[in-house]
């Protein structure tokens, strides 16, 4: 197969394998074990396709782009994959697939009968196409499809908690999307073009620099609140606890990194430069996201409610790349992303066996956890305390990357910040550990513990034993993804001109 078609291919078939089961489960929306059967056939799928595309970027040592339906750049829609975007589509897909087997633990549920598996399958063709987005107006798009699919999934069949958990998820990232709608105009009337590439070259040449700067903040504004940054983060402590193991952990894995993502792409690519303060913003924007995030952890006895603030917490982290914005704080921000994609569903799934074998999500109710399951108890730590960044686990080598750019950059500010915030979520996650599985169970516990049968046991807890076992292998043997997170990090900062002959050939566009 030539090469211009291989990448073609790959490049379609992460957006065309869950648009068809997302198609083909509406159809099947009557039949629960056939819809199950398609979701796995699916997310394995999907995971194939997406190593393959990860492959296929890591052997050209660039990025790959294609023109759909031959519409050259920058009048047709482009799809394109550098080593970031690769590897976010592939760690959506092992998600994807986790919680595909995670989720055949039940029988059959209302759920779903209700479109659960269609929706499913929707998110996850809006997280691919925003990975793989080649302009700042499909970026959009695919915001929506995403907004729509997850708002489904918070409410399809649940009660009242869920619903009104789900018209707050709505109601502020409408507003999310209204603003970055608003943002794309600007933008397209300052330079009469929507394709990164071809922004790229032209934002530079635009004379009213305040006005590119206000347009630059709208778009953190807007990916700022997808991502859960303070001070736009109140959506997510309010709805995230309510939704099921399967839904929390893709929401927790992946929702809030396409809202990091979009502020990596742009202001490395589009913004870069744009005004001497924009470091500054960024690097507070970073702290106290950080701040919020391990202090609302700290402050709440809910398992749920702690993991979705640390959850918060790493959005901080993350953003510390582009705060400092060297070649360095990149590479530890890709790191730092990639691995905390397995920490969070990892950590929102084994939430979902604590509350099955305990009974409860409330620590005051649980207990002895650790005697009854000592698998669950192994399965919570490891990624717990890579969370934490806790060596050797791969959540200690991003945050030596971001710590060490911080103090070369002399941000030393950000550096403690990332240390600190590393503390406090380590006491968070402890006190799960010592509330949960440690101390002796409470006389009088909500419902009678549980105890997982073997089916039960391995379809919950064998997901989270490959996430657990990678969370492992990736801190254990951390050169090769080291490695590739500096190349990762190159090509968003001096490897710009690649991206733009990826995507324009190389010619200025007309």
């Amino acid at each position: 197969m030539p090469a211009a078609a291989e990448a073609d291919l790959l490049l379609v078939l992460p957006l065309a394998l869950p648009l068809l089961a997302c198609a083909l489960g509406a159809v099947l929306w009557r039949f629960p074990m056939a819809q199950r059967g398609l979701t796995l056939a699916a997310a394995f799928a999907l995971l194939v396709a997406a190593i393959a595309l990860l492959a296929h970027v890591a052997a050209r040592g660039g990025p790959v782009a294609s023109q759909m339906g031959g519409w050259p750049a920058p009048f047709g829609i482009t799809l394109v994959a550098d080593l970031l975007s690769a590897a976010l589509v592939a760690a959506a897909a092992l998600v994807y697939a986790a919680v595909a087997v995670y989720g055949c633990a039940d029988g059959p549920t209302e759920r779903e009968e209700q479109l659960y598996h269609p929706l499913l399958s929707g998110l996850m063709l809006g997280v691919c196409g925003a990975f793989l987005a080649g302009d700042v107006f499909n970026l959009y798009v695919w915001f929506e499809v995403m907004l729509i699919a997850s708002f489904g999934l918070l409410a399809v069949g649940g009660g009242r908690a869920q619903l009104d958990a789900g018209v707050k998820y709505l109601a502020l990232n409408m507003v999310a999307t209204t603003v970055l709608l608003f943002a794309v105009a600007l933008l397209y009337g300052m330079t009469g073009t929507l394709n990164m590439a071809d922004l790229a070259r032209r934002v530079p040449e635009v004379e009213n620099r305040g006005a590119v700067a206000a347009v630059a903040l709208l778009f953190l504004g807007a990916f700022g609140m997808k991502a859960a940054a303070f001070p736009l983060f109140y959506w997510l402590p309010a709805s995230y606890h309510t939704a099921t193991p399967q839904v929390g952990a893709v929401f927790a894995a992946l929702l809030t990194k396409v809202g990091v993502y979009g502020v990596f792409r742009l202001f490395t690519l589009v913004f870069a430069g744009t005004a001497e303060w924009m470091p500054w913003v960024l690097g507070a924007v970073a702290v106290a996201t950080m701040i919020t995030g391990t202090l609302g952890a700290v402050a709440h006895w809910d398992v749920r409610r702690i993991l979705a603030f640390n959850v918060i917490g790493s959005v901080g982290v993350m953003l510390v790349g582009a705060a400092v914005a060297t070649p360095l704080a990149i590479a530890g921000a890709v790191f730092y992303v990639l691995q905390d994609v397995l920490v969070k569903a990892n950590l929102f799934l084994v939430a979902g066996a604590i509350r099955r074998a305990g009974g409860s999500y409330a620590l005051a109710r649980l207990g002895g956890l650790w005697r009854r399951e000592p698998l669950l108890g192994l399965l919570f730590l490891l990624p717990a305390l890579s969370l934490a960044g806790l060596p050797p686990l791969a959540g200690f080598w991003g945050k030596v990357l971001l710590v060490r750019s911080g103090l070369e950059a002399e941000a030393y500010v950000i550096a403690v910040a990332v240390l600190v915030a590393g503390l406090v979520a380590l006491y968070s996650m402890l006190r799960i550990w010592t509330e949960a599985f440690w101390k002796e169970a409470p006389e009088e516990a909500p419902l009678a513990p549980h105890r997982m049968g073997a089916a039960e046991r391995w379809l919950m807890l064998g997901p989270a034993a490959v996430l657990a076992l990678l969370t492992l292998s990736l801190g254990l043997w951390a050169e090769p993804l080291l490695a590739f997170a500096l190349a990762a990090g190159e090509q968003l900062t001096a490897g710009r001109e690649a991206y733009l002959n990826a995507v324009l050939g190389g010619a200025a566009a007309p």
